[in-house]
């Protein structure tokens, strides 16, 4: 069975939504309609058009295929997690080709984890998940300085470390200690 999701649009190549060259989908819908954002066309849950996983999986693997320098993929918003069992099954099946997954959320990871008790969907693409970016845009917290986000408040998690740790890992301070 092949799983739809409802999708804003993709970008094919991204230097601003999460380390290296990414291609980034677009979800639909947003229950979250932060005050100054960038993408307000994706808030309407019934906006974007409807795509198969396996036609995005193709298109992608295409894209990877055609570009060596693609590092991975970025599932940005709308709100990724609404989506999150069709979106869990694509990430799974292209980090098995190599390509690693950047999911942006208006939720914390700890509201994430806590949502996964009730719906296994959204800890699956939190597992799915290598790095997140997490947290409401803030207008008043805008810094154009800062790496893959708009404001102070949001966070890049590394998740995989995060569950390894029991802790919330920063990703810049995994990297650092990476390259230490």
């Amino acid at each position: 069975m092949n799983m739809k999701i409802r999708i804003a649009g993709i970008t094919e190549e991204s230097i601003v939504d999460g380390p290296g060259l990414r291609i980034v989908v677009f979800t639909q819908g947003c229950p979250h309609k932060c005050q100054g954002c960038h993408n307000p066309d994706t808030h309407d849950v019934n906006g974007g058009y409807t795509a198969d996983i396996d036609g995005l999986y193709n298109h992608i693997q295409k894209n990877a295929v055609r570009n060596k320098l693609l590092r991975g993929v970025t599932f940005s918003g709308g709100e990724p997690f609404l989506q999150a069992g069709p979106l869990a099954c694509l990430a799974k099946r292209l980090r098995s080709q190599g390509l690693d997954i950047v999911t942006y959320s208006g939720f914390t990871f700890e509201q994430l984890a806590a949502m996964a008790v009730e719906r296994k969907s959204v800890g699956q693409l939190l597992k799915q998940t290598d790095i997140l970016v997490d947290g409401l845009y803030r207008e008043t917290e805008r810094d154009l300085g800062l790496a893959f986000r708009g404001s102070r408040n949001q966070r890049l998690i590394d998740v995989p470390a995060t569950f390894a740790a029991g802790q919330v890992v920063l990703w810049e301070d995994a990297a650092q200690k990476q390259w230490a």
